[in-house]
Order: structure tokens, then sequence, then C-alpha cells
């Protein structure tokens, strides 16, 4: 009972937030913000019989992301970014256990981590000139993180059957273009993405199908 209940709650929060987001009420999106990845962290605790911890530190640390990215400025950007870098290790650590490395093919294990080296050079190549400069190597790190993380669930992808680790790569996916998207909507004035509405919209699918393949 107790996960559908959660589960319900992460979508009507993330509902709401979505529709604070298309119509830029800060006020709103700050308040229903914090309660995405709560919920979805219930929901995940309470479809499972055995928790990984991992697993709930990644989502803990998404979730630190999430309110220290509420207030605006460099340092508490750089301080959500962080929190997020190492909800990124933590789902590595947990793609890295569910993944038989000896099923990889030699070209999956190189082209993936080439893919998503020029895909995130490329981003930033756009990115730069809106970029304080400071900013510039940190953030490309951080997206190369998240590359990574991508290329390990991808990775667990090729090395198991059925549909879970389809499913949580997809959302890893999600995840990678909504930082993209982020970075356009707060640094490129002149970027078609005038909201944060993409932006979520990819994180809070991409964290929740991450979770479902995971249960």
């Amino acid at each position: 009972m107790m996960k559908y209940i959660s589960l319900i709650l992460f979508f009507i929060v993330t509902g709401i937030h979505l529709y604070a987001s298309l119509k830029k009420d800060k006020q709103l999106r700050n308040y229903t913000k914090p309660f995405i990845l709560i919920t979805l962290l219930a929901f995940y605790c309470f479809s499972t019989e055995h928790i990984e911890l991992t697993i709930v530190l990644a989502l803990f640390f998404s979730w630190v992301g999430d309110v220290l990215l509420i207030p605006k400025g460099v340092k508490w950007f750089t301080a959500g970014g962080i929190s997020f870098m190492v909800s990124h290790f933590f789902f590595i650590l947990t793609y890295a256990g569910l993944t038989d490395f000896t099923e990889l093919s030699m070209p999956v294990m190189v082209v993936l981590p080439v893919c998503f080296f020029i895909s995130s050079a490329v981003i930033f190549h756009y990115l730069r000139p809106h970029l304080p400069k400071a900013l510039f190597y940190p953030m490309l790190l951080y997206l190369l993180i998240n590359g990574g993380m991508n290329c390990f669930a991808w990775f667990r992808s090729f090395s198991t059957t059925g549909p879970a680790a389809v499913i949580t790569a997809a959302g890893a996916l999600l995840f990678y273009i909504s930082d993209t998207s982020l970075f356009f909507v707060r640094f490129n004035k002149d970027s078609r993405l005038k909201t944060h509405f993409l932006v979520m919209l990819t994180y809070s699918l991409g964290e929740f199908l991450i979770v479902l393949g995971l249960i």
C-alpha cells in the first residue's frame, strides 16, 4: 500500500512542479522541488524487500543537489553540482555491481565512452561563450561524470536480458539530457529553452525510470 501512496505522491508533486516550471512560478517551484526525490526514495524503499544502500545514497545526494540548486548564486550551483557528482558515483557503483563485464564486447566498452565524451565536448563548445571561465572546466567534468554514469547504466543493459536494465539506462540518458538543458537555461540567455520545464521533466522521469529499472 505504501509504495502506491508514495508513487502517487511522487506524480502529484512532480506534476505541480512541472506546471510551476511552465508558468515560471518560482515560489511554487521552490516549494515542490524538495519533495520530488523524497517521494521517489520512499517509493523505492517500500517497493523492494532488499534495500541497496548505494541506491539510497544516490537518491539522497540527488535530493541534496535539488535543494542546493534552489537558491541563486555560483556557490549554491557549485555545491549542488558536487552533490550530484556524488550521486552519480553511487549510481555507478550500483550499476557496476549488476553488470557481468564478461558479457560485454570491447567495441561496446570503447564506443560508449567515446560517444559521451564527444557529446559533452560538442555541448560545451556551444556553451563556452556563455559560461564564466571559472565554471567551464568544473561543469565539463561534471557532465563527463554524468556520461560515465550513463556508460555503466548501458553496460548493464548490454550484459543482461530483460527490460529492467534498458529502463534504467533510458532513465540515465534522460538525466544527461536534463543536465544539458539546465546548463543552457541557466547560462545561455539566447537559448530557446526559457523555462525549467524540460529540465525537470527529463530529470524527474529519468530518476523515476532509473529507480523502476533497479526495482
